[in-house]
């Protein structure tokens, strides 16, 4: 067995030797164990140097006493080559021999620690490299030449960039001030139509309303992502993280996606959770709805939606998954694509294809990480980790009551305010159908002037944000002020901004978005009549 093994090590030290590069591998305790013969050549090592168990100190000593480290101690310049050698998992590094030639030596840390050392000349390549280095510099003059030209070509780029940027920003506010514009009459359309649909149930003119309603929905959603993604080119997103309680999120998807999933026949289920997370509300709502509204969309009747959270260590993973139609991994960049939509998708719903596009810039825009696991033919999961609010940390209260509402008779007293007219008039139109007294102004001004609230104490107030005079928030603070700092309201606005969202909190004021969607309307009325200790006539939900 022994001679064996003699002979193994026989034929790989002769194989070694016809390697061109020089090899030495060296034990945990930096003693030789082998090395081939040009090794010991390129190094231009005595015989008894290279013979197993030599000190890589006692060689990098030899090496150094000759001068091929340069002036200083021997010692001291061996022991800093060993360190060097030693001071990471592998290193690359020249020096010149001991005959003048370029030396590249290569080194690796072994699992034992032991170390592995090649090195080749490299004379050669370095007499190239020098050769080129003369060619570059007869090109410096010639350069010099051109970088006068091409500075003039870069500062009238420059300026055409400037020119550009400023162009695009001017796009982009447009953008945003044409789609908030937009969204008025459109939230007033919506309300309108919420109202007739509701009167229209038993008549012939029921399908018809529906029309109506899906060709609204569809411009809102249009509407709805043309601003944030105006916002986010504009870079006007400011995200404020705050405690968020994850069952407020699914509550609120709850509320919102409800009926739209009961219409298309898909199970909406929505898991309890306890969970807190430190997250901005307002942004990581607006991508779980763009998920959810995904999932609903492109589920077929029959099939489920699950929303839900699971810990994973110091995050909280938020899944979205569906039993919808799927998709291969090939495709999974191209769902993010902005109007890019797959073929059997574009069958089953309409759109734009800028869900999952908007969806992508906002997980960018807040350094979040998104995580999507599909299937073609069984469905998708597409999981948002957040982290995981501290013990120490309490969100805030919710603003939307715990359970979906159903459309029930109310009996509240409520005072709106919008400087639209057409607004007005739906919006008293469909509370008047849900049983309330209804009284409203276009501004305080005409509060005041028509003794509105004269002898009539409003229940809670939907307020708008953009007045003629005033802000919406200061108007709330007018009426608390004449009728009773505890008057419940609500901001009914179609200003999306993360700055008025947190003005409304910080004055414990809820905020609706325009265009208003019935079910969220009602809940927000809902939690803010048991503000007030109001009760209804019949009970909701």
């Amino acid at each position: 067995m022994d001679l064996s093994r003699e002979a193994d090590a026989n034929q790989l030290r002769q194989a070694m030797d016809h390697i061109p590069q020089g090899i030495a591998v060296f034990d945990a305790d930096l003693r030789l164990v082998m090395s081939n013969q040009q090794y010991g050549e390129l190094l231009a090592l005595p015989a008894w140097l290279s013979v197993p168990a030599t000190a890589l100190l006692d060689i990098c000593l030899f090496v150094g006493q000759r001068g091929d480290f340069g002036p200083g101690d021997p010692l001291q310049l061996a022991q800093e080559r060993v360190q060097k050698l030693l001071g990471s998992a592998q290193t690359v590094s020249q020096r010149m021999g001991n005959a003048g030639q370029m030396l590249e030596f290569h080194t690796a840390r072994l699992p034992d620690g032991g170390l592995t050392i090649s090195l080749s000349d490299v004379t050669a390549r370095a007499e190239a490299e020098r050769a080129l280095a003369q060619v570059n510099l007869s090109l410096e003059a010639r350069v010099s030449e051109r970088t006068a030209a091409l500075t003039r070509v870069n500062s009238e780029l420059e300026q055409a960039r400037a020119k550009a940027d400023a162009a695009n920003h001017d796009k982009t506010r447009f953008l945003a001030a044409a789609s908030h514009d937009l969204l008025q009459p459109l939230n007033a359309a919506r309300l309108y139509t919420s109202t007739l649909i509701e009167r229209a149930k038993a008549t012939g003119l029921g399908e018809l309303a529906q029309s109506i309603e899906a060709s609204l929905t569809a411009v809102e959603d249009i509407m709805s992502a043309l601003l944030d993604m105006s916002r986010i080119d504009s870079g006007a997103l400011r995200p404020a993280p705050a405690p968020v309680r994850v069952r407020d999120l699914l509550t609120k998807i709850e509320v919102e996606f409800g009926p739209m999933a009961r219409e298309r026949g898909v199970q909406l289920v929505v898991i309890p959770t306890k969970a807190t997370v430190v997250a901005d509300r307002m942004l990581v709502g607006r991508i779980l709805q763009n998920l959810v509204s995904n999932a609903i969309k492109y589920t077929p009747p029959g099939g489920r939606v699950l929303v839900g959270a699971r810990r994973r260590g110091s995050r909280i993973r938020l899944d979205v998954i569906d039993s919808g139609i799927g998709f291969n991994k090939d495709q999974h960049k191209l769902v993010f694509a902005e109007f890019s939509r797959l073929e059997r998708g574009a069958r089953m719903a309409q759109g734009l294809g800028l869900g999952l596009s908007i969806v992508q810039r906002l997980v960018t825009a807040l350094g979040l990480v998104l995580e999507l696991d599909s299937i073609e033919g069984h469905g998708s999961r597409f999981s948002l980790f957040l982290a995981a609010a501290r013990d120490d940390q309490r969100a805030d209260e919710p603003d939307l009551p715990e359970r979906e509402v159903s459309f029930g008779l109310l009996d509240l007293r409520i005072l709106c305010v919008d400087n639209e007219r057409t607004i007005l008039e739906a919006m008293e139109g469909l509370l008047t159908h849900w049983g309330c007294d209804v009284r409203s102004a276009r501004s305080l001004r005409e509060i005041d002037r028509g003794r509105l609230i004269e002898g009539w104490s409003p229940d809670l107030v939907l307020m708008d944000y953009h007045l003629e005079q005033t802000s919406g928030l200061d108007a709330i603070e007018w009426l608390r002020h004449n009728v009773g700092g505890h008057l419940p309201a609500a901001l009914v606005t179609a200003d999306r901004s993360p700055t008025v969202r947190a003005l409304a909190e910080e004055r414990g004021i809820a905020v609706v978005t325009k265009p208003v969607k019935p079910a969220a309307l009602r809940a927000a009325i809902t939690g803010l009549a048991s503000q007030s200790g109001r009760t209804n006539k019949s009970p909701i939900g």
